[in-house]
């Protein structure tokens, strides 16, 4: 199977289009070399979410629900490091951590459930094992925090950290789960620089009635694609795609030309 693979990469392939994790995009950009073939490759993110000191914090909060726990946080474009400033944490945790704990975790086709299950036994061991590690370095739990054995073996609480450290597996490994992790920071420098300390960079959100800091973070913010006051980047019309390890090339708006190459012809002598 692996040999007609690559026999396929090599001879029949013109164009790979991929979506998925930053190792298999490495591995198929690998055999794309060869013969050079062009590539669009949107792959894994970690993505920041940034809540200034003169955000409007109900917006704010309801931003991080649509960002982080849609579809149980099972999306590459989701929050996966919440950063809080100092003066506005308490009020935005306290918020956040009541509004999670309203969520219904459960069968698909009950009315009342909000929330649904994790894909595989693998997906609850990685979070349980993010929310464990955060445990281990002071972080403390506002809401969730365990797995859901009653409802089924692939449910997980889901969950509000508190006082994260930016050590934590979190910080540098997407959860692709329901695990909102909580981190103060006190400068706007500081926050851009913790959110730009991974190795990938899809999306970044931040919350800022300030125009002139909504301009400057969107600037700085190591990413393909920002959502500043909103938890929602992708549409059929914009570009969809990153930065970094997170690939190259462009899904949605005019992503045509990614399928596309230029030839210039200069006509002489008729």
């Amino acid at each position: 199977m692996m040999r007609w693979t690559i026999k396929l990469l090599y001879t029949v392939i013109k164009k790979i289009s991929f979506t998925g994790s930053t190792r298999i995009a490495k591995l198929l950009a690998g055999y794309a070399a060869g013969t050079l073939k062009k590539m669009t490759i949107e792959a894994g993110g970690n993505a920041p979410f940034i809540v200034f000191d003169d955000a409007d914090i109900d917006q704010a909060v309801e931003g991080a629900i649509a960002s982080k726990f849609r579809n149980s946080g099972q999306t590459c474009v989701c929050a996966n490091r919440l950063l809080i400033q100092s003066s506005v944490y308490a009020d935005f945790a306290a918020k956040l951590a009541a509004r999670v704990s309203s969520f219904v975790v459960g069968d698909g086709f009950d009315e009342k459930t909000t929330h649904g299950p994790l894909i595989h036994a693998k997906a609850i061991d990685k979070v349980d094992a993010h929310v464990q590690d955060a445990i281990s370095k002071g972080a403390k739990v506002l809401v969730g925090g365990e797995r859901l054995k009653d409802v089924g073996p692939a449910f997980y609480a889901p969950t509000v950290l508190s006082e994260v450290d930016p050590s934590s597996q979190s910080f540098s490994e997407e959860t692709f789960g329901p695990l909102a992790t909580l981190t103060k920071f006190e400068t706007e420098d500081e926050a851009v620089r913790i959110a730009n300390q991974t190795e990938v960079g899809l999306a970044g959100y931040f919350y800022s009635r300030d125009i002139g800091r909504v301009w400057r973070v969107a600037e700085k913010l190591e990413v393909g694609m920002v959502g500043a006051n909103i938890g929602a980047v992708s549409a059929a019309y914009a570009p969809f795609g990153g930065v970094k390890e997170s690939g190259y090339g462009r899904e949605g708006g005019h992503s045509i030309d990614e399928f596309m190459i230029t030839k210039f012809v200069s006509f002489g002598g008729l």
